[in-house]
């Protein structure tokens, strides 16, 4: 096995995920470019190792069973073990997302992309994971997800969202429930907010750059072994439930 260390980051061939990539790579990490288009996916790693990253391409589509079993299997013949899993993968749903009008049929297809395709993916990297001296995993998240500020009176935390907002208070739980489960593995997991960030996700109308989404994600990937697990952090420190 390399003893480089190897990570994974999915959705990375744009905005924050690629920033995450490019981020992590900088540390002189190997990085997958987890991505579903051959073409955009292409494109990232090309450009990253352009940079001077050690970059491959996984293929990898968070909802399909067999694509994320592909690309564990794609991880363990190319690098031997996985030391950070970034699970960075998401949709909004497009909007409106109102409670009373939303189609459920939005509502099931963004939880099975922000939700189960973090379970999906989580599973299948965990004995990869398991393998590494030091292993991370980092679930981004989104500070609308936080039901304090959801409900603290004046809080900007954007539209009505029936589908996304809920979803990343559903990953938060998500990230939770893992950090009890492998307590004690050595193995650290954590939500991270990248604050309100301009990428295709959101029309470019954020006020963030990518690259400052990203910080978050490379300080929880990069957490010593006496670091936190089971919490939800931005780049000012704990975000409250």
């Amino acid at each position: 096995m390399s003893e480089q260390t190897i990570a994974l980051v999915t959705g990375a061939n744009k905005g924050i995920g690629y920033e995450i990539a490019a981020g992590l790579g900088a540390l002189g990490w190997r990085v997958g470019v987890g991505a579903r288009d051959q073409e955009r996916r292409e494109t990232a790693v090309a450009k990253l190792r352009a940079a001077g990253v050690d970059a491959f391409g996984v293929p990898l589509d968070v909802t399909d069973d067999a694509s994320v079993m592909d690309a564990a299997r794609l991880v363990e013949e190319s690098a031997g073990r996985l030391d950070v899993l970034v699970n960075n993968a998401g949709i909004t749903g497009g909007v409106p997302q109102l409670p009373t009008s939303v189609d459920p049929a939005t509502v099931r297809t963004v939880v099975e992309t922000n939700v189960i395709g973090v379970i999906r993916v989580t599973n299948a990297m965990l004995p990869l994971l398991r393998r590494s001296p030091s292993p991370r995993i980092v679930n981004m998240s989104s500070g609308v997800g936080s039901l304090t500020r959801q409900t603290t009176p004046g809080s900007d935390t954007g539209p009505i969202a029936v589908a996304y907002t809920p979803s990343k208070t559903f990953l938060n739980a998500v990230t939770v429930q893992y950090a009890k489960e492998l307590h004690g593995t050595g193995i650290l997991i954590n939500a991270a907010c990248p604050g309100y960030c301009a990428t295709d996700l959101n029309g470019f109308r954020g006020v963030r750059t990518p690259e400052q989404g990203a910080a978050v994600a490379i300080r929880l990937a990069t957490l010593p072994d006496d670091g936190p697990t089971g919490g939800f952090f931005d780049d000012e420190g704990e975000v409250p439930w």
